[in-house]
């Protein structure tokens, strides 16, 4: 065999590697992907929330609500008693503060109410941020930094915005954690959620805890009314809106709060209220049932929270956990099937690492090649070099979780509306019922709001959605808990035309 034909032979072997090679990884990749939508294939099934699962979980809901209003400890839902049994009229008049504590950030407002017919005539805030060490710190060192930003708010202001002679500046405290009340202004504090552990606040009343800071920076100033965030919500939408009877927060956490007739409160052994009426705080994040479609993800990001076995509903629809649950769809997918290639990206695996704000981001991209796909995998993850066939996968993936999500936030709305009988249209009359809703989640991912809200149509039918109005009450847990101050206020006359 002469030198030509071994360098013919040879190439035709080079040839015949190159091909075996392009076929093996053409059978890899292929592998790959299969593995891939197997994984999230049976994530869309165990996520899926047929309308009759729904209903399932509206039913259970509503019964769960029935038998926290019956006694205490007889229900996953608190259905807490506020001593909120007056909501603002909208006849309210001064200068009132509100400090809105509900997540990783807290505010401090000062709103000018102008009585009836005026409504608010000026409202300034100011937004902080709260250390992650003082999350999981001591009591005096949290309350001692929230008093210290008031202090620092309270000494930028002019004249125009000082009490008269003789009166305290009064403050409306919104804590969006379960709180047991005893009063309008008191509350012990029964445990910390979304992120927060200080172990020697629980237990404590959280308004002398306040109060005490506030003393110690030297500041004038009383805490009038101790309110949940949803409660606040609820009284901001009130104040706007008559026929406002619930709200619902859907933002780092989740709740919702509703107007009950004080005879269908078993568990209330004191005096009826002159109004007839109680809001009940009812902490539905720590709804649970059976009919809630729970996956592996969601059971190990439980295992692994500050709270297992608390908080279920509230880690499956809100925004302190939709884009961790993202995240870990993620990292199974990286490690079983190597969507980013043959390592995990250590950014993909620190938890929490993807927030639901770059899930939203992702989500909603609309451009044709999903840059805000690439560019949030690049800049959040260090995930370079995707191809767009990856970044519809991560789309799809996004999809999924937000839409259980929003579908079950719907569900929950549906339930509440049964407890109050608001449901169906009765007698042929078409009552208008308006539920304000407020929280960043809502507010900013439009696609999770616009699916909760057609789900909800869904769940109600037509006839009685046209009696259904969701209305997005902005900032209603900052002016909310500053209306509520000044309908309880400690000066006799504050609540004027």
């Amino acid at each position: 065999m002469g030198r030509k034909a071994v360098i013919i032979v040879t190439a035709t072997a080079v040839c015949a590697v190159a091909a075996v090679l392009v076929v093996r990884h053409r059978m890899r990749s292929s592998g790959r992907w299969a593995r891939a939508s197997a994984i999230i294939k049976e994530l869309e099934e165990k996520c899926g929330t047929p309308t009759e699962k729904l209903r399932q979980v509206a039913d259970a809901m509503a019964v769960e609500m029935h038998a926290g209003l019956a006694s205490e400890g007889g229900s996953k839902l608190k259905m807490i008693i506020s001593y909120v049994d007056k909501l603002p009229t909208g006849n309210e008049k001064g200068l009132f503060y509100a400090l809105d504590l509900g997540g990783t950030n807290f505010r401090v407002l000062r709103v000018h109410l102008g009585g009836k017919g005026r409504g608010i005539i000026s409202q300034e805030f100011i937004e902080v941020s709260i250390p992650e060490n003082l999350m999981v710190g001591t009591s005096d060192a949290l309350f001692d930094y929230i008093a210290a930003e008031l202090a620092k708010f309270v000494a930028k202001e002019g004249q125009d915005h000082q009490p008269p002679p003789g009166r305290q500046r009064e403050l409306g405290f919104t804590f969006s954690f379960p709180v047991l009340q005893s009063s309008i202004n008191s509350g012990t504090l029964i445990k910390w959620t979304k992120g927060f552990s200080i172990d020697d606040a629980v237990g404590q009343d959280v308004v002398a805890a306040l109060s005490k800071a506030i003393e110690r920076t030297g500041l004038d100033m009383c805490v009038s009314a101790l309110v949940n965030d949803t409660i606040g919500t609820l009284a901001g939408g009130r104040y706007v809106n008559q026929d406002v009877i619930a709200a619902v927060i859907l933002g780092t956490g989740t709740n919702a709060a509703y107007v009950e007739r004080a005879q269908a409160i078993p568990k209330w052994h004191g005096l009826l209220p002159k109004s007839g009426e109680m809001v009940i705080n009812m902490e539905w994040g720590n709804f649970k049932s059976a009919h809630l479609p729970l996956t592996e993800y969601d059971h190990s990001l439980d295992t692994e929270s500050l709270n297992p076995g608390d908080q279920i509903f509230e880690k499956i629809i809100s925004g302190m956990y939709l884009g961790e649950i993202v995240r870990r769809v993620l990292c199974r997918i990286a490690e079983e099937a190597s969507l980013f290639g043959d390592t995990i990206p250590p950014k993909l695996k620190v938890p929490f690492n993807l927030r639901t704000p770059d899930m939203s981001a992702m989500h909603q991209d609309a451009s044709s090649d999903l840059r805000v796909v690439r560019e949030k995998l690049k800049n959040v993850l260090e995930i370079s070099n995707t191809s767009l066939k990856v970044r519809k996968v991560i789309v799809e993936l996004c999809n999924i979780v937000a839409t259980r999500g929003a579908r079950l936030a719907a569900a929950g709305v549906l339930g509440v509306l049964k407890k109050l009988g608001r449901d169906a249209v009765k007698d042929g009359k078409n009552k208008k019922t308006v539920v304000a809703l407020d929280g960043g989640l809502y507010e900013h991912y439009t696609e999770y709001s616009k699916c909760m809200e057609n789900t909800l149509r869904e769940l109600l039918g037509e006839e009685v959605a046209e009696t259904i109005v969701i209305e997005h009450s902005n900032d209603g847990s900052g002016i909310g808990a500053a209306l509520l101050a000044a309908s309880h206020s400690q000066y006799p006359g504050i609540d004027e035309s």
